[in-house]
């Protein structure tokens, strides 16, 4: 039961320390309700509680919903700037190139170990 009770304390202040940082370098416009100084009094006065309120009620993510990265392939915005003539042009230099590759490989004994 000893045990219990001080790696529960670690934990808790692990978990203590991480929300006082995590409180602390967040720039203000990311703190929701009270300023950001009222947030590290709560979070420093009231360890494992203060933590768990900013966690789930000061916190504001950065752009309010969850980016994602688009492929440029999957972009109509940047599909629309390309050019036929472009997209004709490189098809043709993978073609070349993929061409040449092929033309590499086909070198007699290339593909025996020694």
């Amino acid at each position: 039961m000893a045990r219990l009770l001080i790696v529960g304390g670690f934990l808790a202040a692990l978990f203590w320390v991480y929300s006082i940082v995590d409180c602390a370098v967040q720039p203000a416009t990311r703190h929701r309700g009270v300023p950001k100084p009222a947030w590290i009094a709560i979070v420093v006065l009231i360890p494992v509680i203060g933590g768990v309120l900013w966690f789930t009620l000061g916190r504001r993510r950065a752009d309010g919903h969850v980016s994602r990265l688009i492929a440029p392939d999957d972009d109509p915005e940047f599909l629309r700037g390309i050019s036929r003539r472009e997209q004709d042009a490189r098809i043709a230099e993978l073609e070349a190139e993929l061409a040449r590759l092929d033309d590499e490989g086909d070198v007699p004994g290339a593909d025996r170990r020694s």
